[in-house]
Parts: C-alpha cells; structure tokens; sequence
C-alpha cells in the first residue's frame, strides 16, 4: 500500500512540475488552475449565462470591433507563417526532432520554439472571442458544438503541450494551422466590411464570399495533412512523445469527422451566413 501511495505522489509531482522550471516560470504555466478558470468562464458565459444576459437584449452590433480584430488575426497568423522562427526552425527539423544530437544553435532554436509556443497559447485564448462575439450579437446558431469543442481544447492542448511535452514535433502543426487562419479571418474580416442589411448583403456575399466553400475544404486538407505527417514523423523513428501522438491522433479523427459532417449539412442547400470555424 506504501509504494503505491508513494508511487502515486512521485507521479503527481512530476505532473505539477510541468517540462521545464522556465516554462513554469511564465504567466499562466505554474500551475492548471488559470487555463482552467478561463475556459471554464468561456463555457459558462457561452452556453449558459451570454444567452441568457442577452435573451430580453438587443443584439450588438460590433461591426468596427469585428474589423479590427479579424484584421488583427489575419497579421498575427501571418506573422506566425513567414518570421525567420519559423524558417530557422525548419532548417533544423531533422536534427531537432529525430533523435540526432542537438547542437548549441539547435538548443538555442529549442528555446525559441518555446516562446513561439507561449505566444500561440496566448493567441488561441484571445481566439475564445469568436463565440464571445456569436453571442453578443445574438447569434447562438453559431455556437455549435464543433465551433466550442475546436476552441476549448486548442486552448487546453496547447497549455497541456507547452507545459509537459515542449518538442519541437508540434510546431508544424502551429504554422499549418496559422496559414489556414490567415484565410478562415480574412473571410470573416470580409463578411464584417459588408452591408448588414438586405439585399446588399446578399449582392456583397455573392461578390467576395462566394468561396466560403472552399475554406471548409481548406480546413479539411489541413487534418488530413496533419495526419500525413505524424504517420510520418513515426516511420522516421522521431523521438515523438506518445502521448502528443495519441492525442494529435484522436482529435485530428474527430475534427475531421465534424467538419466532414458540418460540410455536408452546410453545402447541401447551400445556406447563406454560416460560418465556419
């Protein structure tokens, strides 16, 4: 009973120490409980208390808000997409990832992975406003369980990523998804600059939103290719936890069988305004 109990506590020790003590060091890496309470409000304001506060409300317009801030992420993805961190970072892919010794340039890189990773958290919680502002403008048919389920647990895997397996594997998968983003909120930075009111709304969405399909198609190459990839970071016999494998695995599974299903129900009469995630 003893070395079980003891066991038990070595295991949890380890798991409240996290990777690194600098990664520790960081706003909102010591301990769960942050990443913990602001999903946590995201869930309660978004499926229970923002309706309801909103129920008897008008609906916010927000149009200048929307504007600045799909602007906004349409930058930062594309700054995660072409800054020399990244193209250093994949000069050194094989070396960093596959079990070749690392030199002090590549230990260097190692470190600045990890701060491109903090700054993709902090991005992927800024990101909870897309449902914030579904809400706030009264439209909670958004709010579908893929939209909170892909924000909720982008948010909890890269803190869980960060904290505990900080390698450099999933750092492909951050850039990839960047360059999707760049097009996801350049959409809706469109959608935003348009006419709220019929039928000019109708005449803009045929002018400049007409590939709305294309982005889900996007987003659906994009798992494939994810799933392309461990396949083959796992044949290059790369030291890749198995733990992020399993995981990436599993939800790039489930992602792609939600967005299969989104696409059929959307594109199957084709609805007007819907959006996708």
């Amino acid at each position: 009973m003893s070395s079980y109990v003891e066991r038990i506590s070595v295991q949890y020790h380890n798991f409240s120490e996290g990777a690194d003590p600098l990664i520790d060091s960081w706003p909102l890496m010591q301990t769960p409980t942050p990443i913990l309470s602001i999903t946590g409000l995201y869930l309660l304001f978004v499926l229970w208390f923002g309706p309801r506060w909103m129920e008897h409300r008008k609906p916010f317009e927000l149009k200048h808000t929307l504007i600045v801030y799909n602007a906004a992420q349409v930058v930062v993805s594309t700054a995660f997409c072409l800054t020399p961190f990244f193209t250093g970072l994949f000069a050194q892919y094989k070396s960093m990832s596959c079990g070749e010794p690392m030199t002090g340039a590549s230990k260097e890189l190692q470190l600045t992975v990890w701060n491109g990773a903090w700054m993709y958290l902090m991005l992927k919680i800024v990101e909870l406003f897309d449902t914030v502002f579904f809400v706030l403008r009264k439209k909670q048919n958004q709010v579908s369980f893929l939209h909170v389920y892909h924000h909720t647990i982008m948010v909890l895997f890269t803190w869980f990523y960060l904290k505990y397996i900080p390698g450099t594997q999933a750092a492909f998968i951050g850039v990839l998804n960047s360059f999707v983003h760049i097009f996801m909120y350049t959409y809706y930075l469109l959608a935003a600059l348009g006419p709220q009111t019929e039928p000019q709304k109708r005449l803009w969405d045929r002018k400049y939103l007409f590939w709305k399909r294309h982005l889900t198609t996007l987003q659906l190459l994009q798992f494939g290719i994810m799933l392309c990839y461990f396949v083959l970071i796992n044949s290059m016999q790369c030291q890749v936890p198995r733990a992020l494998t399993y995981f990436f695995v599993s939800n790039i599974t489930i992602f792609l069988f939600l967005f299969i299903n989104f696409y059929r129900k959307a594109y199957r009469k084709r609805p007007v305004g819907a959006k996708v995630d």
